[in-house]
């Protein structure tokens, strides 16, 4: 596996390469071009001045997170041929400049969800927290409004002003998908871009649903071991693949982590892990990435992932606020950098055990 680092770019986030070039065993970065629509096509020459620009600081493009995807498609309306080949575009661009990995999701309206986003703990950090009964308690259309006051000044991905502006019109759009529509339009979308995905190399890995359930009456898909096998089989290209976030995935305590990793060999090309504490089974917050802080054995993920082979880029995800540090919600240094030395540490151990019993 390769060690990685989600960065923003130098306007949007408030950590630098220079940083990320000094965490130990981080030799890639996962960024995008934040500024883009979705639909819009990401053009060579911008993907190369943000190529040259990481390569500059003694790191490289290890994938790109994310190309979003526009919601005519997810939606399947008539003018979703016109974004998709804007897709096709953008994937061969990337292809042609060497990068050949991109996360996105099939989330309708919300990218993620959370309820709290400096949810204060015993330790004086802060962290991402969802509650489902105060969800349920919310107007969707407020729910950018509840949250806005704790984004220190940033724009999260999934949840950038213009689109909360349309949240109305976006719930009126989805009116009429449901599960089996959603799945539909996923399938159609990866039947059109798998033939330059096969071309230039360009592993797809979708990211999961954040919770894994169903959040104010909108679909939800990428859940569970279920329906991650049945998108890959309705599609079955080896470019067809996941990003395994742990995160995601785990905030249904139900799916089995590891056993999910192990069913998904040669189709995970990316990999978020993190960890989550549970209060209830409705009631999660972020934790730091060691074990015995929230509710999942990390070692058991990892080692899992080692089991299968992968040896794609990995990153630490969602962090805690630590040592007065100011940042967009989950994306501060201190602690996703404790998070990358510490599922490094874990990969070492297991390499050497499994090496010892050769």
């Amino acid at each position: 596996m390769e060690m990685t680092f989600r960065w923003f770019g130098k306007d949007y986030d408030t950590v630098t390469l220079e940083q990320i070039r000094q965490i130990p065993g981080v030799k890639g970065v996962i960024t995008t071009l934040y500024d883009t629509m979705p639909g819009d096509i990401w053009s060579r020459e911008r993907i190369r001045m943000m190529k040259e620009e990481v390569e500059a600081s003694g790191l490289h493009v290890s994938g790109i997170e994310s190309v979003n995807v526009h919601d005519s498609i997810k939606i399947g309306d008539k003018d979703r041929d016109r974004y998709i080949d804007n897709y096709i575009e953008t994937l061969k661009n990337l292809g042609e400049e060497d990068i050949h990995m991109v996360c996105y999701n099939f989330m309708p309206v919300f990218d993620w969800t959370r309820t709290e986003l400096a949810r204060l703990r015993p330790d004086g950090s802060t962290v991402m927290a969802y509650t489902k009964e105060a969800v349920d308690a919310l107007d969707p259309e407020k729910m950018f409004d509840s949250i806005a006051g704790d984004m220190n000044g940033s724009v999260m991905p999934g949840w950038e002003p213009e689109r909360m502006e349309r949240v109305k019109e976006l719930f009126e759009m989805y009116k009429d998908v449901d599960d089996d529509k959603l799945f539909e339009n996923l399938k159609y979308f990866l039947e059109r871009i798998m033939p330059v995905c096969n071309e230039y190399d360009i592993k797809m890995a979708i990211h999961p649903d954040d919770p894994a359930w169903s959040v104010f009456g909108l679909p939800r898909i990428i859940i569970n071991k279920e329906n991650i096998l049945k998108m890959m089989s309705m599609v079955d290209d080896p470019h067809n693949g996941v990003t395994f976030c742990s995160g995601s995935y785990g905030t249904n305590i139900n799916n089995d982590l590891p056993d999910m990793i192990r069913s998904l060999k040669g189709r995970i090309h990316f990999a978020h892990v993190r960890n989550l504490k549970f209060n209830t089974p409705t009631d999660f917050e972020e934790a730091a990435h060691l074990s015995e802080d929230g509710s999942f054995d990390m070692y058991e993920i990892m080692k899992a992932l080692y089991d299968i082979g992968f040896d794609g880029p990995i990153r630490p995800d969602h962090g805690r606020m630590i040592w007065g540090e100011k940042a967009m919600p989950g994306y501060g240094l201190y602690d996703r950098a404790l998070g990358a030395t510490y599922l490094n540490g874990l990969w070492e151990a297991i390499v050497k055990e499994s090496e010892r019993c050769k």
